[in-house]
C-alpha cells in the first residue's frame, strides 16, 4: 500500500499516473517533482537519490513512469536501467540528464537498453529555457493511454514469400524494439534492410554503430547515390530522407531527399515507403514499429496498393502507439505483432534480395 492506502501501482480515483525520480541531486529532484505535478499532472510516488534505493521502492510500489539520471555515484543510470525495467514490471523510463547531450553514445545506448526516451537536462538552472514544457510533453506522451486494437491480423494468416527487401520506420520507443527484431533474423537473412529511425543527425552514427555491435552485421549510415546491397543495414541520416531511386545500372541505389513531407518529419519514413513499393512492389516488407505520430501511414498504404507486406508492432508492447496505430487502424496491417514476433516472421520469410 502507498501513503494514502491506495494498492500499490494504482493510481488515483482520477487516473492520473505515478511518477519515480531517480536523481542524485536534491535541487534536480525538487525541480522535476515540481514539473512532473503541476505541468504533467502526475502524482510523484517518490524522488530518491539512487538506483538501489529506485529498486527498494519498485519492490512494493508500482509508477507509471521513471525519471532517471544517468550520472549517479555508486550504480550509474545506465548499469542500473536494465534492473529498473525489470523492477518496474512495465514503467516509461524517460531518461533526464546533462549526459543525454553531452554524448549521444549513452542516449542511443540508453534507447537501446530499452528506455522510451530521453530529454538533456540544462546546465546551471534546470528551469532554463523550454525543459519543463517539454518535460510535461515526454511525461504526458508516455502516459496517454493507448487505444484498443481491432482486426489485427495474425502472422500465421501470411502467405510465405520472399522479400527482396525489408524497410523499417521508428520514432519513440523503436530502437530498442528494431533491436529486438533485427537480433531474430539468423545470418542467412540476406536482404536489404533499411531503417528511418526518428534522431538528430549527430546521433545517428552512434545508433549506426550500436547496430552493428547488437546484430553483427554491416550497418552503414546513408548517403547519396550510395549502392543498396545484400547483408546490409542502411540507416537514413537524420537531416534527409532515405530513399530507393530506380535501376539505372542494374544495381538499387538510395538517393537523399530534403524535399518536406506532409507529417512534417525528417527524415520521414512515408518517402522510404512509397519509393519502396515503387521499386519493390509486392516484394518489400515494410514494418512500422513504435513511434508518436502518423509517419508511415501514407508510405503503408502505397506498400499495401503494390502488394507488400505491411506489419507493424502490437500495442502492449509499444512505447507509443502512434506510427503503428495509425497503419493499423486503417486496415493496412497484415499482422500486428511484438518485436520479438516480426523478426520471427521475417526470418521465416527466406528468399534471395535481388538488389546484387
Amino acid at each position: 500500500m502507498d501513503p494514502t492506502g491506495r494498492p500499490a501501482g494504482q493510481a488515483t480515483a482520477a487516473g492520473i499516473p505515478r511518477v519515480l525520480i531517480v536523481d542524485d541531486s536534491l535541487v534536480a529532484r525538487t525541480v522535476l517533482t515540481r514539473i512532473a505535478q503541476d505541468g504533467g499532472g502526475c502524482q510523484v510516488a517518490a524522488a530518491v537519490a539512487d538506483v538501489p534505493s529506485a529498486l527498494r521502492f519498485l519492490a512494493s510500489e508500482m509508477v507509471d513512469v521513471i525519471l532517471l539520471d544517468l550520472e549517479m555515484p555508486g550504480i550509474d543510470g545506465l548499469s542500473g536501467l536494465p534492473d529498473l525495467l525489470t523492477a518496474g514490471g512495465g514503467a516509461r523510463v524517460l531518461v533526464v540528464s546533462s549526459a543525454a547531450g553531452a554524448g549521444a553514445a549513452a542516449t542511443v545506448q540508453a534507447l537501446a537498453l530499452g528506455a522510451a526516451d530521453t530529454l538533456v537536462k540544462p546546465g546551471g538552472s534546470i528551469c532554463a529555457g523550454n525543459f519543463a514544457k517539454v518535460l510535461a510533453e515526454k511525461i504526458a506522451r508516455l502516459t496517454d493511454p493507448k487505444e484498443p486494437l481491432s482486426g489485427a491480423a495474425a502472422a500465421a494468416g501470411l502467405a510465405a514469400r520472399a522479400f527482396d527487401a525489408v524497410a523499417i520506420g521508428a520514432s519513440t520507443g523503436g530502437i530498442h524494439a528494431l533491436n529486438k527484431v533485427l537480433i531474430e533474423l539468423p545470418p542467412t537473412f540476406h536482404a536489404p534492410i533499411m531503417v528511418t529511425q526518428h534522431l538528430p543527425l549527430a546521433f545517428v552514427s552512434h545508433f549506426a554503430g550500436q547496430l552493428h555491435t547488437a546484430t553483427g552485421r554491416r550497418c552503414v549510415v546513408a548517403t547519396d547515390r550510395m549502392a543498396l546491397e545484400d547483408d546490409m543495414i542502411v540507416v537514413a541520416p537524420g537531416d534527409a530522407h532515405l530513399m530507393v531511386a530506380p535501376r539505372r545500372t542494374g544495381r538499387t541505389t538510395l538517393r537523399l531527399s530534403r524535399t518536406p513531407v506532409a507529417n512534417g518529419n525528417l527524415p520521414s519514413v512515408d518517402p522510404m515507403f512509397e519509393s519502396g513499393a515503387a521499386h519493390f512492389g509486392a516484394r518489400l516488407l515494410a514494418i512500422v514499429l513504435s513511434g508518436m505520430g502518423r509517419d508511415g501511414l501514407d508510405g503503408a498504404r502505397e506498400v499495401h496498393r503494390a502488394g507488400g507486406t505491411v506489419v507493424v508492432q502490437d500495442r502492449e508492447s509499444s512505447v507509443v502507439w502512434g506510427m503503428p496505430g495509425a497503419v493499423a487502424a486503417a486496415g493496412l496491417a497484415d499482422a500486428v505483432l511484438s518485436p520479438s514476433a516480426i523478426g520471427g516472421f521475417v526470418a521465416g520469410q527466406m528468399g534471395a534480395a535481388a538488389c546484387r
